[in-house]
């Protein structure tokens, strides 16, 4: 007969690492998104990293923004460690109707500011109705 520890705070443990991250890798990027006319702005928030470590990759239809705050370098004793560290990553799944090609991205006091136009094929247009007299018939 083989005896079995069990931890029954194990799952939950793995599922909060999951949800929340860890302080070696970190899962959090908050983030707010919203609709201006003809484009999406998406605005993550990323405090005291540096924007040579920020990386913006569009796939398909997938853009998956990445970045990094360096483990701090002290030799002295931690008091408090609440700041997440590490690398942040977060995908989003963009729609058909949006220009890809024409994302700008900017960064300023710790904001990641993206810009997405509405492509051209998806914008509302007016579609000419030809009447009757305006028809010509072809013969064969």
């Amino acid at each position: 007969m083989a005896l079995l520890r069990s931890d029954p705070f194990r799952d939950f443990d793995r599922l909060t690492q999951q949800i929340f991250g860890t302080a070696a890798r970190p899962a959090f990027m908050p983030m707010d998104a919203w609709r201006e006319g003809e484009r999406f702005i998406v605005e993550f928030d990323l405090p005291g990293v540096d924007t040579d470590s920020i990386d913006l990759d569009v796939e398909r239809n997938v853009l998956t923004v990445r970045a990094e705050r360096p483990m701090r370098e002290s030799t002295g004793e931690l008091l408090s460690n609440e700041r997440s560290r590490g690398v942040f990553s977060r995908q989003l799944i963009l729609g058909d109707n949006l220009d890809l090609d024409k994302i700008t991205a900017s960064y300023r006091d710790g904001v990641l500011r993206l810009e997405i136009p509405v492509a051209e094929r998806a914008k509302p247009r007016k579609i000419q109705i030809a009447t009757a007299e305006e028809q010509q018939s072809i013969t064969v």
